[in-house]
Protein backbone atom coordinates (compact mmCIF):
# COMPACT_ATOMS: atom_id res chain seq x y z
CA UNK A 1 0.00 0.00 0.00
CA UNK A 2 1.33 3.41 -0.99
CA UNK A 3 0.96 6.13 1.64
CA UNK A 4 -0.86 9.23 0.46
CA UNK A 5 -1.20 12.60 2.07
CA UNK A 6 -2.67 15.99 1.34
CA UNK A 7 -0.72 19.13 2.12
CA UNK A 8 -2.86 21.63 0.23
CA UNK A 9 -3.58 23.67 3.39
CA UNK A 10 0.16 24.25 3.88
CA UNK A 11 0.98 25.23 0.29
CA UNK A 12 1.16 28.99 -0.24
CA UNK A 13 2.93 29.22 -3.62
CA UNK A 14 4.84 27.26 -6.28
CA UNK A 15 7.99 27.25 -4.16
CA UNK A 16 6.12 25.31 -1.46
CA UNK A 17 4.64 22.99 -4.08
CA UNK A 18 8.08 22.44 -5.62
CA UNK A 19 9.51 21.53 -2.22
CA UNK A 20 6.85 18.86 -1.71
CA UNK A 21 7.33 17.48 -5.24
CA UNK A 22 11.11 17.31 -4.71
CA UNK A 23 10.51 15.07 -1.69
CA UNK A 24 8.27 12.64 -3.62
CA UNK A 25 9.27 9.53 -5.53
CA UNK A 26 6.20 9.81 -7.75
CA UNK A 27 3.63 12.54 -8.40
CA UNK A 28 0.08 11.63 -9.39
CA UNK A 29 -1.74 14.48 -11.07
CA UNK A 30 -4.24 15.55 -13.65
CA UNK A 31 -3.22 17.94 -16.43
CA UNK A 32 -2.40 20.88 -14.17
CA UNK A 33 0.52 23.05 -13.23
CA UNK A 34 1.56 20.41 -10.67
CA UNK A 35 2.14 17.87 -13.47
CA UNK A 36 4.21 20.38 -15.42
CA UNK A 37 6.16 21.43 -12.32
CA UNK A 38 7.01 17.78 -11.62
CA UNK A 39 8.46 17.52 -15.13
CA UNK A 40 10.46 20.70 -14.66
CA UNK A 41 11.89 19.27 -11.43
CA UNK A 42 12.76 15.99 -13.21
CA UNK A 43 10.42 13.93 -11.02
CA UNK A 44 8.45 10.90 -12.16
CA UNK A 45 4.79 11.70 -12.72
CA UNK A 46 1.71 9.72 -13.62
CA UNK A 47 -0.72 12.05 -15.31
CA UNK A 48 -4.43 11.31 -15.66
CA UNK A 49 -5.77 12.76 -18.90
CA UNK A 50 -9.30 13.29 -20.06
CA UNK A 51 -10.52 11.71 -23.30
CA UNK A 52 -9.77 14.87 -25.26
CA UNK A 53 -6.55 16.17 -23.64
CA UNK A 54 -4.67 19.41 -24.06
CA UNK A 55 -2.63 19.48 -27.28
CA UNK A 56 0.68 19.25 -25.36
CA UNK A 57 0.04 15.60 -24.52
CA UNK A 58 -0.41 14.62 -28.18
CA UNK A 59 -2.61 11.63 -29.01
CA UNK A 60 -2.23 7.86 -28.79
CA UNK A 61 0.81 7.87 -26.52
CA UNK A 62 1.55 6.76 -22.96
CA UNK A 63 4.64 8.97 -22.80
CA UNK A 64 5.54 12.56 -23.57
CA UNK A 65 8.49 13.69 -25.70
CA UNK A 66 8.72 16.94 -23.72
CA UNK A 67 8.61 15.17 -20.35
CA UNK A 68 10.38 11.79 -20.54
CA UNK A 69 9.66 10.87 -16.90
CA UNK A 70 5.90 11.23 -17.32
CA UNK A 71 3.55 8.32 -17.87
CA UNK A 72 0.17 9.24 -19.33
CA UNK A 73 -3.08 7.49 -18.44
CA UNK A 74 -5.85 8.39 -20.88
CA UNK A 75 -9.60 8.04 -20.66
CA UNK A 76 -10.61 5.66 -23.46
CA UNK A 77 -14.07 7.25 -23.69
CA UNK A 78 -15.55 10.56 -22.62
CA UNK A 79 -16.45 10.46 -18.91
CA UNK A 80 -14.88 7.04 -18.30
CA UNK A 81 -12.93 7.90 -15.15
CA UNK A 82 -12.98 4.44 -13.52
CA UNK A 83 -10.88 2.84 -16.25
CA UNK A 84 -8.16 5.49 -15.81
CA UNK A 85 -8.08 5.12 -12.04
Amino acid sequence: RIPAFCMSAELRDFADTAAVIAACDLVLSVDTSVAHLAGTLDRRAWILLQHSPDFRWLLGRADSPRDPRARLFRQPDFGDRPSVL
